[in-house]
């Protein structure tokens, strides 16, 4: 068994991994990487649509070209990546930290560290979790794998589409299909609300003319050997208004109903899971309830832009490299979710350096104010132009608004 030993190990070589693995060795720490695909980037990779690196490179990127220059920035920085390389198990006894891993060129390999960045990314809900009734016929698929099929492996799923949800990937797919000459006939959305961006929204339906059900359901997927169509119902009040229904021939079907962390080898390490992301429970460092163990990017909470899994990720870096160094946080104040927020990322605050705090809303309102209270008192307030569940937003907390503060404190950041 070939045995390395680094400061830092970072699960998954997506656009989290990288920028967390470049900003350890960036402080003059040994990074490696342990990625379980034949390249570096991730979902990047298949991302061939623009959009990308508005924010961090103040340029419109592909998904690859995106992916290019993290790569680029890790080879520069030193880190030695592992590709084609799946970690098996991590152990975290005796305080060691270790991850026994399967690759391809090296055979089994175990890794020791120091420090251990959780880095996985999500994966796609599927047919399994919407527990739509029918047979199975051929031609039911998650949007990310018809992704995949038609920008890398250059297939198309079927001619005639349907999609059910929409989730971004969905939303740009939907695009891409029409781009191939297959006819994308409705997206269908059981909230009253999109679950995408509105960007994607105008870009990928309203300019291809394809029709969103807002507060619809697909009831049933037709079909015995491959679909032949679908029924769907509008929900009225809250439930299904069976009269309203109707009937859409198609020979595809494609999911486009939300992400979930990666987080099964998380559970393995014994890191504390928080139903409200599905992801670890993370504090003012994103170090999860696991000594050295620390969580960033999508395998904490989906994110909805690369450009904020690359800056939350590159915090997430520092913080390991504090760590390694001997550095850590004194008090820390807790953060809850308040009145229409669904979460709050971290679930702490360290009073005295501030940070950035990660949200997602549960209302859709123009003109919304975001306010931090604690003790009675307001500590920051945003007017926000535009929230909506599909988009995530953040707020900066500076280091004098907290400083006073008492240790029991408790941070609520609400939206109205």
């Amino acid at each position: 068994m070939k045995e390395i030993s680094v400061d830092a190990a970072v699960i998954g070589g997506g656009a989290a991994g990288m920028a967390a693995a470049r900003e350890i060795a960036g402080r003059g720490a040994r990074a490696c990487i342990m990625e379980r695909d034949e390249e570096l980037g991730g979902i990047l990779l298949q991302c061939i649509h623009n959009g990308f690196g508005l924010h961090e490179h103040r340029e419109d990127l592909t998904g690859p070209e995106y992916a290019e220059r993290a790569i680029a920035g890790i080879r520069e920085a030193g880190v030695t990546a592992f590709t084609r390389t799946t970690v098996g198990e991590i152990s975290t006894d005796g305080g060691a930290r270790q991850c026994v891993c399967y690759s391809a060129e090296h055979g089994v390999m175990k890794v020791s560290a120091r420090a251990l960045v959780l880095a996985m990314g999500c994966r796609e809900r599927n047919r399994g979790n919407l527990r739509i009734p029918g047979a199975r016929p051929a031609g039911v698929y998650t949007a990310g794998l018809v992704q995949r099929l038609t920008n890398i492996e250059g297939y198309i799923p079927g001619r005639e589409i349907v999609i059910i949800g929409s989730g971004d990937i969905g939303l740009i797919m939907a695009r891409r299909l029409q781009w191939l000459g297959c006819h994308v006939h409705a997206v269908v959305e059981i909230m009253p609300y999109p679950s995408g961006l509105t960007r994607n929204i105008v870009q990928c339906l309203n300019d291809f003319s394809i029709p969103l059900y807002l507060s619809h359901v697909v009831s049933r997927i037709h079909g015995k050997d491959r679909v032949s169509g679908v029924d769907v119902i509008p929900i009225r009040n809250g439930a299904p208004d069976p009269p309203g229904q109707f009937h859409i021939p198609c020979d595809t079907v494609l999911l486009s109903v939300g992400l979930i962390p990666e987080n099964e080898l998380s559970k393995t390490a014994g890191v504390s899971i928080t139903p409200a992301t599905n992801g670890p429970v993370v504090d003012a460092t994103m170090m999860t309830s696991v000594e050295g163990v620390f969580a960033t990017g999508n395998v904490l909470h989906v994110h909805d832009l690369v450009d904020n899994v690359t800056e939350e990720s590159r915090l997430t870096g520092g913080f390991v490299a504090d760590y390694l160094a001997g550095k850590r946080p004194g008090r820390q104040l807790r953060v809850k979710p308040g009145s229409n927020v669904r979460y709050v990322s971290p679930s702490r605050m360290d009073p005295e350096a501030g940070g950035r705090l990660y949200l997602r809303p549960l209302i859709v309102k123009n003109k919304a104010e975001l306010a931090v209270r604690s003790e009675g008192r307001q500590l920051r307030r945003v007017v926000l132009n535009h929230v909506q569940p599909s988009e995530m937003i953040s707020v900066m907390m500076r280091s004098g608004d907290m400083a006073d503060l008492p240790t029991d404190s408790v941070l609520e950041v609400s939206l109205s």
